[in-house]
């Protein structure tokens, strides 16, 4: 085989992981002893290494088996909600079927549903909120088949049962996605079940590419060659060095696109459409897959839709809209949201109330002004977590700043009390916000709320975060929280507020839970 083949493979065959896809995947040389392996991979078999390269299809099969499992758990739920433990039969034309027969022809219903949306295809598994969405649409197209038999035919499913089962059997299969989800995650942060890619580009392109691929394993991608379209030199300031790994040409790429250990081509740059058009050619006899950058940084997906326009494709992509129907769904459910939290969380207020009038006596609760939608102010309130001279001792510490742009952000800050610092780690502090969500100064999900102080230093690009309500939590509250940089806070904030939906709200709040329990990132 040609060099990329003994180049590439080497690769392959040294890193830890099993880059490849198939049969032929390139196998480890070593495998990690058994004291380096944590418990919790040990339960999760299907994401343990796999030499084959076979982690995708097993992790399918453990996501095909956890829904099956879930779908027909929610539907017993959902029968012993509404039924109890006494026998219930369904009268069927002149037949009568008890609901445990009904049961499993809906699971089968919802199953097949599930795998016809392809919420289990390998592209939407691992990152982003496709595989959410498609078992969100899913599952309503089961239930919304299953309603229209039961309407139209002689099949009166008990409207009890089924309002029970759809949020029932909604919420435990996201919920399971999500746990499979976090494993996942925790294997390619080690190295493994990645994809073996190869960058396609000029020397700028390509050292962007693979910074952000090693950057963000959550992805699934690991670069395993280059192929430079141009200079070995990069002419942009600022951006990272070409990376140190084996050169191909586009020749040798084009050769080798059939073999099974080439797991994806991503073109990182621009590149004529004749020759994009022949790789692909070529990479349909193996199984790697084609990836093009796009140059629609930070749009999320569902804003952007392709059309024929006289033999050309293009591109369109909605502009953000900041009023109408989706932001009154929002406020619906800021409200809703909102008003459970402060009755069911009641007994938690209390008692992070009383741990803070113990350790110092002082109040309990921290206002502060902060910058809303729209540049007006409002008061925002927290548990208080620093003492109660933590403002006036401020000007002492700016310079020990540890933070970039205009935030200040201090590892260690003597501010900050014995309570407060474990209210902070687990984000307890900022649970007297749902108060400020329900008076309608912020949502549950949003950007970061500023300061104005912060608000005076802004770019002009920067002041769109308050184009809309800050939040309780958002992007940046799930993705680094106090270790973010002043530029990263800021494209995240950017992110969501012109690619927000109810849909991504929802699978933010998730994921905040879960970092509640973590306290990464928090001081």
């Amino acid at each position: 085989m040609d060099r990329i083949l003994r180049t590439a493979a080497t690769t392959l065959r040294s890193v830890p992981a099993a880059a490849g896809r198939g049969p032929g995947a390139a196998v480890a040389t070593h495998r990690p002893t058994t004291g380096t392996r944590s418990a919790w991979l040990w339960m999760w078999p299907a994401l343990a290494p796999e030499p084959s390269g076979a982690w995708d299809r097993r992790y399918r099969a453990a996501l095909a088996v956890t829904d099956f499992v879930l779908v027909v758990l929610a539907l017993r739920i959902a029968a012993f909600t509404r039924f109890g433990t006494e026998p219930h039969e369904l009268a069927v034309g002149s037949q009568y079927l008890g609901y445990g027969a009904v049961s499993g022809l809906i699971a089968v219903v919802w199953f097949v549903s599930l795998t016809a949306f392809d919420s289990r295809k390998r592209r939407v598994l691992g990152a982003g909120l496709e595989e959410y969405r498609r078992v969100l649409v899913a599952t309503l197209a089961a239930f919304g088949a299953i309603a229209i038999v039961s309407y139209l035919g002689p099949v009166p499913l008990s409207r009890g049962y089924f309002v029970v089962a759809l949020p029932a059997g909604l919420g435990l299969i996201l919920a399971g996605r999500l746990t499979w989800r976090t494993a996942l995650s925790r294997v390619r942060k080690r190295g493994r079940a990645l994809t073996g890619t190869v960058v396609v580009g000029d020397a700028d392109e390509v050292a962007c590419a693979v910074a952000e691929m090693r950057k963000h394993p959550d992805a699934g991608y690991r670069p395993v060659a280059v192929s430079l379209t141009g200079s070995e030199v990069g002419g942009s300031t600022g951006t990272p060095p070409v990376p140190e790994l084996p050169r191909v040409s586009l020749d040798e790429l084009r050769l080798a696109a059939h073999d099974p250990r080439l797991g994806a081509v991503l073109i990182a740059g621009k590149m004529p459409s004749a020759e994009i058009k022949q790789l692909a050619w070529e990479l349909e006899e193996g199984a790697a897959e084609l990836l093009l950058v796009s140059q629609l940084t930070d749009v999320a997906g569902p804003r952007i839709h392709h059309s024929p326009v006289d033999g050309l494709p293009v591109v369109h992509v909605d502009l953000p809209r900041f009023s109408g129907l989706a932001h009154l769904v929002k406020r619906s459910m800021d409200i809703a949201f909102a008003s459970i939290a402060l009755v069911l969380l009641a007994p938690l207020y209390a008692a992070v109330a009383i741990a803070i009038k113990l350790d110092d006596g002082g109040p309990v609760f921290f206002r502060q002004e902060r910058v809303g939608q729209n540049g007006r102010p409002f008061m925002m309130h927290k548990f208080r977590s620093m003492a109660v001279d933590a403002e006036a001792r401020l000007a002492e510490l700016r310079a020990r700043n540890e933070a970039d742009g205009v935030l200040f952000k201090l590892t260690d800050d003597p501010r900050v009390t014995r309570v407060g610092k474990f209210l902070r780690q687990h984000s307890l502090d900022e649970f007297p916000q749902f108060w400020d969500v329900l008076r309608g100064r912020m949502s549950v999900v949003g950007p970061r709320p500023p300061l104005a102080s912060e608000v005076a230093q802004y770019e002009r690009h920067v002041h769109r975060r308050l184009l809309i309500k800050p939040g309780v939590t958002g992007l940046w509250q799930v993705s680094g929280r106090s270790d973010l940089s002043w530029d990263e806070s800021v494209r995240l904030d950017l992110s969501y507020v012109e690619n927000w939906s109810v849909s991504g709200d929802l699978i933010l709040i998730m994921k905040t839970v879960r970092e509640v329990f973590r306290a990464d990132g928090a001081y």
